[in-house]
């Protein structure tokens, strides 16, 4: 299993720390770090410092979403990047939710988001092996589009620079056992969320049956300290955020993989408690045992023994949240 670091977006400004702890965590021997985008920092910009100031590291998106930019304009970025890195790219991608999609990008949530994710990447495919000018006859991506308010001067094009790479890794960020079962046929590897590797049957049957090579790299938050209730509280605020404000009360895909997990009527209380504004009562209705399953809390002997669990099942590439050295060097010894 390898380890990646996992950067996030930024807050009000960009964070003076991510480059010291991307140059520190190559050092370490981590594989990858990652960087995320919601609605303010990207997700490439801050890869392409990164790669500047690094050398070997991999530099993944964890995740990019499909909503931001057409799939062509995503296989530039994919492509341009992984050029200027010498081939470091890992492509994450995520297709997010109604209240993003529409409430920031201002387009329509897909009415079929495996089928828009299927063609998405369909396209992407076929910018990075440029075998030929793209076409595809898409009810979402189509290219050229032929709608009924397009000029009929589209044409088919195939990108002027060569890819450095056809094959450039693309990874899918999926929580239903439809969109796990999709992501391992188009893609060459997963991102799941809440990752709790004492039951990744609540993703579906496709986790166990993986394609050879296919990657899983789940994001957990991680610390090193004596207390672990104290060491799960920024679990508990990221969980209360995500389960509480990312979605409508209707529809929020991170509330019923929650609910999935076990944890169906906190979920709802979380949901509903954040609506009203009352969101330190949200975080603290998180309970710790959710918390504690999908991260990696406590002293180092506890770490190193729950860190064999992440070890024995799928996954490939554990993606280490934590802004702390001395986490980022432990868990680089326990995984050695």
């Amino acid at each position: 299993m390898r380890l990646g670091l996992a950067l996030g977006y930024w807050g009000r400004g960009p964070s003076p720390g991510h480059v010291p702890l991307a140059r520190e965590a190559e050092r370490l021997g981590y594989d990858s770090v990652w960087t995320a985008e919601s609605w303010g920092s990207d997700a490439f910009t801050p890869l392409a410092w990164i790669a500047a100031h690094t050398s070997r590291i991999r530099l993944g998106t964890a995740v990019a979403q499909m909503a931001a930019r057409p799939p062509t304009t995503t296989a530039m970025h994919a492509l341009t990047l992984d050029h200027l890195s010498g081939g470091r790219l890992l492509l994450g991608l995520g297709l997010s939710g109604p209240q993003v999609v529409e409430g920031w990008y201002g387009r329509p949530f897909p009415a079929s988001p495996l089928t828009a994710t299927r063609e998405y990447v369909a396209v992407l495919r076929q910018v990075l092996r440029r075998e030929a000018p793209v076409e595809l006859p898409g009810r979402f991506h189509a290219h050229p589009y032929r709608g009924p308010d397009a000029t009929g001067l589209g044409r088919p094009l195939k990108p002027i620079t060569h890819p450095l790479r056809a094959g450039l890794p693309i990874l899918l960020g999926a929580e239903g056992p439809k969109n796990v079962a999709q992501t391992t046929r188009i893609a060459d590897g997963w991102l799941p969320l809440y990752w709790a590797p004492t039951r990744p049957e609540v993703y579906g049957p496709a986790v166990a049956a993986l394609p050879e090579g296919f990657l899983v790299a789940p994001m957990a938050q991680a610390r090193v300290c004596s207390d672990v209730a104290e060491g799960l509280l920024p679990v508990k605020a990221m969980l209360g955020f995500y389960i509480g404000g990312m979605g409508h009360a209707s529809r929020n895909f991170h509330a019923d993989l929650m609910a999935r997990m076990g944890y169906e009527e906190e979920a709802r209380r979380i949901q509903r408690l954040f609506a009203e504004g009352r969101r330190e009562e949200a975080v603290r209705a998180v309970p710790d045992a959710f918390a504690d399953e999908i991260s990696l809390v406590g002293p180092r002997q506890r770490i190193a023994e729950r860190l064999e669990s992440w070890r024995a099942g799928p996954v490939t590439d554990l993606l280490v949240l934590s802004p702390d050295r001395e986490t980022l060097r432990v868990l680089a010894e326990l995984n050695s």
